[in-house]
């Protein structure tokens, strides 16, 4: 509940009430007309294809706390007094810039600490892991929320009680973390890493770092910085007056002993507070990285290793991002399908060969927004493969040819019926590629056909 009183929420707002309602407080703040319930706020914003307002006589009439809404369609609601029934209805100039600033008033008044992710990679894995270990009532980006739409969303859905906010912050060009920093300051501003992710967009390492540095820029006064011990294109942004808290080998958090058992990956943890041993419920290497960042993120708010290592057994993970499908006949899919770069895929690579089996597949999608270089990259990736001896692969989408795959594929479905017909007892197959290549359907069809003992 959005605790703050009908008069608060227009001015917070930037907005006028047109129309009182009868409700002192909304339940949530929704944008999509069809997820509005009793007791919302519903923004209607202006979309590609049409105005959020247009449906909000109908968001009203199922019992909405109210609308916020372009300054014309409220003051039609306002005027046909059966449309607005017992709903408020707040006109705007500006919608979204409304959303944005009664999500910065709301986030002022659960004057809790605040954590701010961005990063090339590992942006929600960090996420979800500090949002397991860190002590407390952690609120938190659900899927990617992570725009000027969604981190918004994400904080006004926090409930009163929230005692620390995280919140992923996505970039897609130069001035968009400074942007989500003015709805959300960070206290704690972090970067998972830099890398050649959205190159077409940005073109260097060193512009993309300059866009992931904004985030320090926006810190909170008196707030600190996580950043990986070895970011070299990250040092110029790094100013005296910010303490930096580094993560990784040669950082303040690192491990300094790890090993896979049972699936489960184990690690002594030394942080600038001591030492502690952490049993966490993966095997994968690279989120050992993630887990070094999201411990140094509480250490950053004062929690202890201690605390931290208690809670790191529940850790769990966003939809398609490192799952472990049991298929029949002990067939293991990995469907980390939900995006890729090449950091990420040659982690996910050296992960698969890891694991003992028959055989080890691979599905890999092409990765977009890489730039100019975009071919070379994946011919890398295709090499790295060759050497980690993964075969066969089958590549999807026209960039994967430069793969060199034993298979290309047109789409998702070809490559879910190939890899069908290919599959053999106690073979290993990786899914991974950019999320517009759709390889979700692949681990579907999978999934459906060879049901065996579900989620690991």
């Amino acid at each position: 509940m959005i605790e703050l009183a009908p008069e608060r929420i227009a001015a917070e707002a930037g907005s006028d009430i047109l129309s009182a309602g009868a409700r002192s407080h909304p339940q949530r703040a929704v944008i999509d007309s069809r997820e509005a319930g009793e007791g919302d706020l519903f923004f209607g914003l202006q979309g590609e294809h049409a105005d959020g307002g247009a449906y909000a006589s109908e968001v009203l009439r199922g019992g909405a706390w109210g609308v916020l809404v372009s300054r014309a369609y409220a003051e039609a609601l306002a005027a046909d007094g059966d449309a607005g029934a017992d709903g408020w209805v707040l006109a705007s100039d500006d919608p979204l810039g409304s959303l944005q600033h009664l999500a910065r008033a709301w986030a002022r008044e659960l004057g809790c600490p605040t954590v701010g992710i961005t990063g090339s990679t590992g942006k929600t894995s960090v996420k979800d892991i500090a949002r397991a270990i860190i002590p407390g009532r952690v609120h938190a980006s659900p899927e990617n929320f992570n725009t000027e739409i969604g981190l918004p969303l994400t904080i006004l859905d926090a409930p009163t009680e929230t005692e620390v906010l995280v919140l992923e912050m996505a970039m897609r060009g130069l001035g968009q973390i400074a942007e989500l920093c003015e709805i959300a300051a960070p206290d704690v501003a972090v970067i998972t890493n830099i890398g050649p992710v959205h190159l077409e967009l940005l073109g260097t390492i060193e512009a993309i770092a300059e866009a992931k540095a904004e985030i320090l820029g926006g810190l909170a006064d008196g707030g600190r910085a996580v950043v990986p011990a070895d970011a070299e294109a990250l040092e110029p942004h790094l100013a005296d007056d910010i303490p930096v808290l580094t993560f990784g080998p040669g950082g303040d958090v690192f491990a300094e002993a790890s090993e896979r058992r049972d699936g489960a990956l184990h690690a002594r943890v030394v942080a600038p507070s001591g030492a502690q041993d952490f049993a966490f419920p993966f095997g994968e290497a690279h989120n050992l990285a993630n887990a070094l960042c999201a411990i140094a993120i509480g250490v950053a708010l004062g929690a202890s290793l201690e605390e931290m290592a208690a809670r790191a057994p529940g850790i769990t993970f966003s939809r398609l991002r490192g799952q472990t499908l049991v298929l029949a006949e002990g067939i293991l899919l990995l469907n980390d399908s939900y995006n890729a770069n090449p950091v990420s895929m040659g982690a996910a690579l050296d992960h698969l060969a890891t694991l003992p089996a028959n055989r080890r597949l691979a599905v890999l999608g092409e990765m977009r927004e890489l730039g100019p270089d975009a071919a070379s990259y994946h011919r890398d990736v295709g090499a790295h493969a060759r050497r980690l001896g993964i075969d066969p692969v089958i590549g999807v989408g026209e960039l994967a040819a430069e793969y060199a795959p034993g298979t290309l594929a047109r789409d998702a479905d070809e490559a879910a019926a190939l890899l069908d017909a290919m599959l053999q007892p106690q073979d290993v197959v990786l899914v991974k590629g950019s999320r517009a290549v759709g390889l979700e359907v692949v681990a579907e069809r999978l999934g459906e056909r060879r049901a065996a003992g579900g989620e690991r």
